[in-house]
């Protein structure tokens, strides 16, 4: 079998500060390693990034910070996985966490964008947020708004044989019901998959 198709090695990191706790995910083991520090530089960029979102720097003293990551496909020459940021700050009425995610090709050490998952040209926008929209209605999923689509950049994960479409907390949904997610099977996908991409690669054959 081809080494790249077998699961990746993965060792969890950790920054460990006053009122901070994080774990983070490290890829090891990889053949190219330029396609392993490229990974492994785009997540720990995330990390940083979130917390830096997160407010720490601006108050660590009053800050109670938790990461977290989750691998949701490590198959096929394909790793995605989430990456959440829990916080706390001193006098809010409650914490926030935010959820961002990272689909790679290890054989590469591509980081994919949710247009890259598609065909060039294919109205994948349309198409996910009319998916998107018959589940909030089967769902019963309470809207904040009108529903109005996806961003061409929304936040994704692979899982299985699935795409998730996800959206932050207070993005489309009323903070208590947590982060909405929406996953799309490949199948309903396949006429406008890229065959070579992350979600071609799950389908059989």
């Amino acid at each position: 079998m081809d080494s790249t198709q077998l699961p990746v090695q993965i060792q969890t990191v950790s920054i460990i500060l006053p009122n901070v706790t994080i774990h983070y995910p490290m890829v090891t083991g990889l053949q190219n390693a330029n396609a392993e520090e490229s990974i492994n530089q785009a997540i720990y960029q995330q990390v940083q990034a979130l917390i830096a979102q997160q407010g720490f720097y601006q108050n660590p003293a009053g800050t109670q910070m938790t990461g977290y990551y989750e691998i949701k496909t490590n198959e096929r020459g394909i790793l995605s996985l989430t990456l959440g940021n829990y916080t706390y700050m001193q006098y809010h009425a409650h914490g926030l966490t935010i959820l961002k995610s990272i689909t790679a090709d290890i054989q590469t050490g591509r980081i994919y964008r949710l247009q890259d998952l598609f065909k060039p040209g294919s109205d994948y926008v349309r198409r996910l947020s009319d998916l998107i929209r018959v589940q909030i209605r089967q769902r019963n999923i309470p809207l904040l708004a009108d529903f109005k689509g996806i961003r061409p950049d929304q936040d994704f994960y692979i899982a299985d044989k699935a795409l998730v479409v996800y959206f932050e907390l207070y993005e489309i949904t009323p903070y208590y019901y947590g982060f909405p997610m929406f996953p799309i099977s490949v199948y309903d996908l396949q006429d406008i998959l890229d065959e070579n991409g992350p979600l071609g690669k799950m389908l059989p054959g």
